[in-house]
């Protein structure tokens, strides 16, 4: 796969240090601006390193499936992208990734490169409210790499590089559904089984368990209850804007998220709530899984300003 990717697109990313499984922009190192460095476990294309750009991440280190980078690869990822600025950190809150990021920074701090590190914790359906810094990460991701990669390519430091981010990610929240797992490879069976008429609400992009488990839905009644959770668990009021993503599991077409698209657009037409510039696609995925996620950034005037910045990476080119 890696190779793949890396012939598909040698204009735009490169391996680092001759290890492929630490993928930079074709560019970098960049001067003169802080690095986003990102990471986890393969399966979830285009997270991670169909980010990687103009825009958006310097770089990522990939593991196997569902499985954390080791700490010399995103070490040697760090410091292959590092431009003077220092380093952000930018990544899903998962032990593996935790533990492997957390040593990677102290051997590049000892070798002289500034590192801060933010956790993606997006997942409403893996805390409660009140314990967020304990939730997972998931589709969110696209939306604090977006802010981090626009805030960065101002020059600024990295110190508010960080503080930007973390302002951003307090406004971000995802649910997601499936109606099938996915099947890791090796593994031989599915992560977790459903009945033919049965879907999990809230499970994760690993196959962790959800919040309930009930029978299926049509898709505007689904989409009407993830939207009522998300509300509530970040309130939005009337003529206050969101940005929307609703993103493939994998196995879900086009055809269909733009169905779950349509009702959360009348929804919030009801609720008198503006969505601004909305995301339809893969952005998250679990190998195969058959089910989607929707995520709602509440926005500020800067924040938009930071999501109109042109992106060009392999899988997402604005502007």
């Amino acid at each position: 796969m890696l190779e793949g990717i890396l012939n598909a697109y040698p204009n735009l990313l490169k391996k680092a240090n001759g290890e492929i499984r630490t993928i930079t922009r074709a560019d970098s190192p960049v001067k003169g601006k802080v690095s986003i460095v990102t990471g986890g476990g393969s399966g979830h294309l285009p997270v991670f390193m169909g980010y990687v750009g103009k825009g958006l991440l310097d770089g990522a280190a990939i593991g196997n499936v569902f499985a954390s980078p080791s700490m010399n690869q995103i070490l040697s990822l760090t410091k292959a992208v590092h431009g003077g600025k220092g380093v952000l950190y930018l990544y899903g809150n998962y032990s593996g990734d935790i533990m492997n990021f957390d040593m990677a920074a102290e051997m590049a701090e000892d070798e002289g490169i500034k590192v801060k590190t933010i956790l993606v914790a997006d997942d409403i359906a893996s805390s409660k409210k009140g314990n967020e810094q304990a939730r997972r990460g998931v589709a969110g991701l696209f939306y604090a790499y977006k802010i981090a990669g626009a805030c960065a390519d101002e020059g600024v430091s990295l110190k508010e590089v960080y503080n930007t981010t973390n302002d951003a990610l307090q406004r971000i929240r995802s649910l997601g559904v499936a109606i099938s797992s996915c099947t890791v490879p090796g593994a031989g069976k599915p992560s977790f089984s459903l009945g033919k008429d049965e879907m999990e609400i809230g499970m994760g992009i690993h196959g962790e368990a959800g919040i309930k488990r009930e029978k299926r839905k049509s898709a505007d009644e689904v989409t009407e209850d993830m939207i009522d959770l998300l509300l509530e668990d970040l309130p939005v009021k009337q003529d206050e804007e969101v940005s929307v993503l609703v993103n493939s599991l994998g196995a879900t077409p086009l055809e269909e998220l733009f169905i779950i698209y349509r009702k959360i657009a009348n929804i919030f037409e009801d609720k008198r709530i503006k969505i601004y510039k909305p995301y339809v696609g893969r952005y998250a995925t679990s190998l195969e899984m058959a089910g989607f996620s929707i995520t709602l950034f509440k926005l500020s005037d800067k924040f938009k300003k930071y999501l109109n910045q042109p992106v060009w990476t392999p899988f997402v080119k604005e502007g």
